[in-house]
């Protein structure tokens, strides 16, 4: 899925801090900041990036989310990176010898919603491709969460996992309402579907549709029945009543293959 509407304002909201414990390749910090510009996420923080900052891998994989790669703040340990929030869970696809809660992506995110909310800072750390976090890295954090992956091939990478999380922030901080949805007009006032209820079975009358006559009231409530469950706007109503207005001159008009009667005078 691509594109963006530069009609659209930026609006950066209160969200959790994303921070990246020594990542290796530019590429994948560019494509988690991207993953964050996605749901409305600004705040990175990457701890001893391997390739230094800036990096110009990470600004070519941003796709134009220069307001997150701009902002990007440089940390040499994670204690460092994190002195400023009250909450933080670590990401991990792998259990822990530890004491720690456990929570999901939709829980956690919920969590992360009503302590943002409350005016705190949050944020998410997550590890390094090839290992992901050490166990005093995670002891640093207040709970875990883990994606409910297949156990045989539970790792994800780094900008893929950005993105699970940050989609479901999206949605537990009241953000999950869709950019459009096909621009579909208001129904059509019940008047205007009215008028095509009557110009159909009136044609339908005239060709002899209802018959025998007196399944004609029960023919007329399914028609009419079917035809509101299309919740038609106004335009389509219109469209309707000229395709029937276009069969039924069409089936008026001489057709020429056919033998006319003679009618001229004996």
């Amino acid at each position: 899925m691509a594109g963006t509407d530069s009609t659209q304002e930026l609006v950066q909201r209160p969200g959790p801090t994303i921070i990246l414990c020594e990542p290796q390749m530019g590429e994948n910090i560019g494509a988690a900041a991207r993953a964050m510009a996605n749901f409305g996420l600004w705040d990175l923080r990457l701890v001893n990036p391997r390739d230094g900052w800036p990096n110009e891998k990470a600004v070519a994989n941003a796709s134009k989310a220069d307001h997150v790669i701009e902002a990007t703040k440089v940390f040499d340990t994670i204690e460092a990176a994190i002195a400023d929030l009250t909450l933080v869970y670590a990401t991990t696809a792998r259990s822990r010898d530890m004491f720690k809660p456990v929570l999901g992506p939709d829980e956690a995110s919920n969590r992360l919603a009503a302590h943002i909310g409350a005016g705190q800072g949050a944020g998410l750390l997550f590890g390094r491709e090839r290992w992901g976090l050490n166990n005093e890295e995670v002891a640093l954090s207040d709970a875990i969460v883990t994606l409910p992956v297949e156990p045989a091939f539970a790792s994800l990478n780094i900008a893929q996992a950005v993105l699970v999380l940050a989609y479901e922030w999206r949605r537990a901080s009241g953000g999950a309402q869709l950019p459009f949805d096909g621009d579909r007009d208001a129904p059509a006032p019940k008047s205007d579907l009215i008028g095509l209820f009557e110009h159909l079975e009136g044609e339908l009358d005239e060709s002899g549709f209802f018959n025998p006559p007196d399944k004609r009231p029960t023919m007329v409530n399914n028609l009419r029945t079917m035809l509101s469950r299309g919740q038609f706007n106004l335009q389509e109503v219109r469209t309707l009543r000229g395709v029937v207005a276009s069969l039924t001159r069409r089936h008026k008009r001489v057709n020429p293959s056919r033998p006319q009667p003679d009618r001229r005078k004996k």
